[in-house]
């Protein structure tokens, strides 16, 4: 953001607190009603943040969506409402970047140079500093947004435990979904989906490897884009593998999501090999030119075998049925009983080799993150098993292990087995999804939940998880649209479409 002189920053904020926000819905809050109340002032960046912050503190303490608040927050917050007032004496000529003033909640593994933690949700890591903003942060930061602070997530990105750790994490404790709160929250960009579908957040930031966007955007009955990797850079987050870590947004709707996604693509010198290959999927103008109601006339769907395995007459069943002769009505030629080869090895992590690939890339990723720190507790993956080793209480060692740890740090790098392994995954996925979208010319494959997430990630493919419905306990549920290499713009058009043709989505009960 530019300087703003420290009298004008002081005008602005008591005009902006003596006049109010006059008459504002902030629950459910979509971007577009954020910048129409910027401009007509009806809102203010201070009066945003203050109502999220009131939410965090109110709704926190029972879905621990939250790990950290920024203290500086209300400080850009009032930053921004100072550079719109001095831009147009009413803030009605404010041409800032697409995000300014707006607040956005970051996954606790993607690094901020400020006073807030990065720690992926482990105590390991508290009190490090990292060098640099994230490549995500600073395109945030350059489009004028808030950070507003760090969400909670499985801890490590669900990458320490073979048993998985299920929303939890030493530093934030246990997500719970806002809808049934018994109802699994999935992750790892549990807090992200959390504190979106809860109103803690107009927009958060989410990471995936394999199901991390996809899974809590369904199952928090939100939107997810798990972009194809490279569109945007993973430098400054806390990795697990170079082929298949992504950053995407998480919001309430997919307009949000992919506003948000056009402030975080592009090109980053510190990530250069994959962003620089992503570049090339990037469309001129930008993806909200695909946010079209009709986006679904015309378009090819695939329905896999093996994903919509639901019992007859059940709420799912009956819901998805639905959801598919909707697609249909709206345009779609929806083509069902398409097999995908091996599925079944591809979605078992150990025997398609997806295990042994990441288990090796960790150690190699993670000491590399670690090592470029200005300061840590700890500077490596076997500095990380010792820590919670001496702290098995805190780091619930006895519920959960270290399994997945322990195998990486007994890796030595990427040698044959690795590479016979990476060769095998490239095999399935140019076999498979990618066989089948290609001989049946398909614009996307259509999947329950986050069920084709894995098929997506070998492979560094794109996925668009919308709200889909609520099961008999009003637990949500989702679907995922999927599909190859550069196919955001089709699959925001088709997962648009069908938000708009469905509208499936309210907020949360908070049910017992």
């Amino acid at each position: 953001m530019a300087r703003v002189h420290p009298l004008l920053l002081l005008a602005a904020v008591l005009a902006l607190a003596a006049g109010g926000c006059r008459g504002f819905e902030f629950h459910e809050a979509k971007l577009d009603a954020i910048h129409l109340g910027f401009k007509n002032g009806s809102l203010t960046s201070t009066a945003l943040v203050e109502f999220y912050l009131g939410q965090i503190s109110r709704l926190n303490p029972l879905l621990g969506a939250v790990v950290e608040v920024n203290p500086d927050a209300l400080r850009q917050a009032a930053q921004a409402d100072a550079e719109r007032l001095s831009s147009s004496g009413d803030g009605d000529g404010w041409s800032g970047g697409g995000l300014h003033g707006v607040p956005v909640l970051l996954k606790d593994n993607i690094g901020t140079r400020d006073r807030l933690n990065t720690t992926a949700g482990s105590l390991a890591l508290l009190g490090s500093v990292v060098r640099r903003d994230a490549g995500v942060v600073a395109r945030l930061r350059r489009a004028g947004a808030v950070v507003l602070g760090k969400a909670n997530m499985d801890e490590w990105a669900n990458f320490r435990s073979a048993i998985g750790t299920g929303g939890w994490s030493a530093r934030g404790g246990q997500g719970k979904n806002p809808y049934v709160l018994s109802s699994p929250p999935c992750g790892s960009s549990t807090g992200p989906a959390i504190a979106a579908a809860a109103n803690m957040a107009a927009v958060t930031l989410g990471t995936e490897t394999d199901g991390s966007i996809l899974c809590p955007s369904s199952l928090n009955s939100v939107v997810g884009i798990k972009p194809t990797v490279g569109l945007t850079s993973r430098a400054g987050v806390i990795p697990i593998s170079p082929r298949q870590d992504t950053v995407g947004p998480i919001c309430r709707t997919v307009a949000d999501a992919v506003h948000v996604l056009d402030a975080i693509v592009g090109y980053d010198e510190l990530d250069a090999v994959a962003t620089r290959a992503g570049t090339k999927y990037i469309p001129e103008g930008g993806y909200t030119q695909f946010l079209k109601i009709d986006g679904l006339k015309g378009k090819r769907l695939g329905v896999p075998n093996g994903f919509f395995d639901f019992e007859d007459g059940t709420v799912r069943q009956m819901v998805y049925q639905q959801h598919l002769n909707t697609l249909r009505r709206n345009g779609a030629v929806v083509i069902e009983n398409l097999d995908i080869a091996n599925l079944d090895v591809i979605q078992n992590a150990t025997v398609s080799g997806e295990l042994v690939v990441l288990a090796a890339e960790f150690k190699i990723v993670v000491n590399a993150y670690l090592s470029d720190l200005s300061s840590s507790p700890v500077r490596s993956l076997a500095e990380i098993i010792a820590f919670n080793n001496a702290h098995p209480d805190e780091e619930m060692l006895k519920q959960f292990g270290q399994l997945i740890f322990l195998v990486s740090e007994n890796t030595t790098g990427i040698g044959s087995v690795e590479k016979a392994a990476i060769k095998q995954l490239d095999d399935l996925t140019a076999n498979g999804v990618e066989k089948v979208m290609k001989e049946h010319r398909l614009d996307a494959i259509v999947a329950p939940d986050s069920s084709s997430a894995t098929v997506l990630a070998i492979a560094g493919l794109p996925g668009i998880a919308v709200p889909a419905g609520y099961d008999e306990q009003g637990a949500p549920f989702g679907i995922t649209f999927g599909g190859l290499k550069g196919y955001e713009p089709r699959l925001i058009e088709i997962a648009y479409a069908f938000e708009q043709a469905t509208k499936v989505r309210k907020p949360p009960m908070f049910k017992q």
